[in-house]
């Protein structure tokens, strides 16, 4: 049977005064240490295990024993400076004006520098052992044989692994490799000067990041909208060849680091580390090109419903219904646990602990870090952070973020340390997953055309964030990234006329086109941050959206129980495989276009849903 909570009342905090919110709503970090002096007693241990790890350089010749000692050395540092690391961050991210606390983060960062430093021996020292020699080493020993992927993963990406000398220079310049990073953070936050804009009802703003989201969102004056658009990228034109420079650098660092470990490309050196193919992403950009006619009928929808003659890219996040309801985090709690009852009884209590166990910081307070995560802390539990606010976009969120956190609850009861951290490329299965239960959920108890609105204009822009434009900016920044392999330079013209190509090919004449929007590639710290990342959000929903889908059609509890088995498999396996190995045992094959088409068609049946509904509505206020 199915659990349900039991309703009680609400009890959203009136202060921003962390002391004054109840416990309940506050996660416990004593799971992770009990005091501070317990945690500097596990630092100065894990500095001596670095030190000693250092020390076994030049052993792995002495056979199977000493290779076993040092992975699992390696695994016991691991575990040790994650959980030393999540202590101070989980705290500082409370109150992020606590030097103190900060100071606590920077210990660890410096643990970890060291380590990697420590550490760099080890895969060239390893590779000059022959493959059969270790093989036959774990023939003989069932505990190193545990490690056998990991090992045969070093050894398949052999030739992308530099002598000892030189992987200990690649560590060292490893730290100037935010570079780019950290410039493009100062110039557009820190060194910043955000724009005061006067709008239609007589009141001026300061554009902000925030603020200029909070305009685009909820003001209903389109002037005042586009007013805000075009003084908000101000700040991107006026240094625009510096934003062009600085990702030239981000380019130009990840073609040598490819070249240096002696891959073909880029790409192949992003990819090749979790064994993806290169033609996933090719196959991922090109389906997707071809499925744009459902996002583009979309915004005609929008256009014709906010009664815009004409319409633009900063007309996009304003809701279609003025007023919405509200939704306090009990209502939430309750939605969500019933959402995931198709994923099984097992699945549906470990969410009702999450919450019952005070995994969860729900409430924004002062100095908090703004945003949502979920982090797993090996052999405790997961943490999600939230800034609760009582609005359907939170309560997805917490779906998002509980999503992770059972996936990581999986993957850590079932793998040991080695193989726990699943990759990137899966890790937004569960959360999607979830998201699209709670959006079956919540769309069974709308009673009206007003409420299926809210919630499928929801999804639809759900999916527009999580996939079709991450797609967008993966096609940019891998022809950029092509540009420069092949020599060419890399100008704020050259950026800005690729940006403007392929948003014309996503939107065609859905909205309106302004030079401005060719530059609004500056604005996004992904492309800065982590290049070759945002795909894998694509990828991720796609597998998602064919893994709702089966489960949608399925009509017999046999074909219920088999997918759902295929899910939590998944969910299970950790880092324990390669990514597309474990996603194709979910019954999912992201070498073929399937997946993609599966996004493309649950798009297509909302967008021909919320067109119904919005008809509906119009009847009901025409009688």
């Amino acid at each position: 049977m199915s659990e349900t909570t039991t309703t009680i009342t609400p009890s959203t905090p009136r202060s921003l005064v962390r002391s004054e919110i109840d416990t309940e709503y506050r996660w416990d970090l004593s799971h992770i240490f009990d005091s501070w002096e317990d945690w500097s007693r596990a630092c100065a241990a894990a500095s001596q295990q670095i030190e000693t790890y250092a020390d076994l350089a030049g052993s792995l010749d002495d056979g199977g024993e000493s290779l076993l000692r040092v992975l699992q050395l390696g695994d016991d540092l691991g575990r040790a400076l994650y959980r030393l690391w999540f202590y101070p961050s989980l705290t500082y991210d409370q109150d992020q004006r606590d030097n103190s606390i900060n100071a606590r983060r920077q210990e660890v960062q410096e643990l970890f520098a060291r380590w990697e430093t420590s550490s760099s021996w080890f895969k060239p020292e390893l590779l000059a052992i022959p493959w059969a020699t270790v093989e036959s080493w774990m023939e003989d020993n069932p505990d190193l044989a545990h490690y056998h992927f990991l090992l045969s993963d070093i050894y398949r990406l052999a030739e992308h692994v530099l002598g000892s000398e030189a992987e200990q220079v690649l560590a060292l310049a490893g730290r100037f490799s935010e570079t780019a990073e950290e410039s493009y953070a100062a110039l557009s936050t820190a060194d910043a000067q955000f724009p005061l804009v006067s709008l239609a009802d007589g009141s001026e703003v300061r554009l902000t990041y925030g603020r200029y989201r909070q305009i685009l969102a909820t003001n209903r004056h389109q002037a005042d909208r586009q007013l805000a658009f075009e003084q908000f990228y101000s700040l991107f034109s006026a240094n625009l060849n510096t934003y062009a420079a600085l990702y030239n650098g981000v380019c130009q660092r990840d073609w040598f680091a490819a070249r240096a470990r002696n891959h073909a490309t880029t790409l192949d050196a992003a990819l090749s580390g979790n064994a993806i193919p290169t033609s996933v992403v090719e196959e991922l950009i090109a389906t997707t090109r071809s499925g744009v006619e459902p996002l583009q009928r979309y915004h005609r929808l929008r256009k014709r419903a906010l009664g815009l003659d004409d319409y633009h890219l900063f007309d996009t996040s304003i809701p279609l219904i003025e007023e919405t309801p509200s939704f306090p985090y009990e209502q939430a709690r309750d939605s969500v646990i019933r959402s995931v009852a198709p994923l099984g009884d097992a699945y549906q209590r470990t969410v009702r602990q999450a919450f019952d166990d005070r995994w969860i910081d729900v409430y924004e307070n002062e100095g908090k870090r703004s945003g949502a995560y979920s982090a797993g802390v090996y052999g405790v539990h997961p943490y999600m952070l939230l800034n609760y606010n009582d609005t359907l976009d939170a309560v997805f969120t917490l779906a998002h973020e509980m999503g992770h956190s059972l996936h990581t609850v999986l993957s850590h009861q079932h793998q040991s340390f080695t193989y726990a951290r699943y990759t990137i490329f899966v890790a937004e299965v569960a959360s999607t997953l979830n998201e699209a239960l709670l959006l079956d959920t919540l769309l069974e108890d709308a009673a009206t055309p007003r409420d299926r609105i809210l919630l499928l204009e929801h999804a639809i822009d759900s999916i527009l964030g999580t996939f079709f434009t991450q797609v967008l900016f993966a096609q940019w920044e891998l022809e950029a990234h092509r540009l420069v392999e092949a020599g060419r330079p890399l100008t704020a013209e050259t950026l800005s006329d690729l940006y403007g190509e392929i948003l014309a090919a996503f939107y065609g004449d859905s909205i309106k086109a302004l030079d401005l929007y060719r530059i609004t590639w500056a604005r996004i710290p992904h492309f800065f941050q982590s290049p070759y990342y945002v795909y894998q959000y694509a990828t991720s929903f796609a597998a998602s959206a064919e893994l709702a889908k089966e489960l949608r059609a399925a009509d017999r509890a046999d074909q219920r129980q088999e997918i759902m088995a295929r899910v939590l498999t998944l969910l299970q396996s950790g880092g324990n495989a390669h990514p597309v190995d474990q996603l194709r045992t979910a019954g999912v094959d992201l070498t073929r276009p399937e997946p993609v088409q599966a996004v493309v068609a649950e798009l297509d049946r909302l967008v021909t849903q919320l067109e119904a509904e919005w008809e509906a509505l119009r009847a009901d206020h025409q009688r």
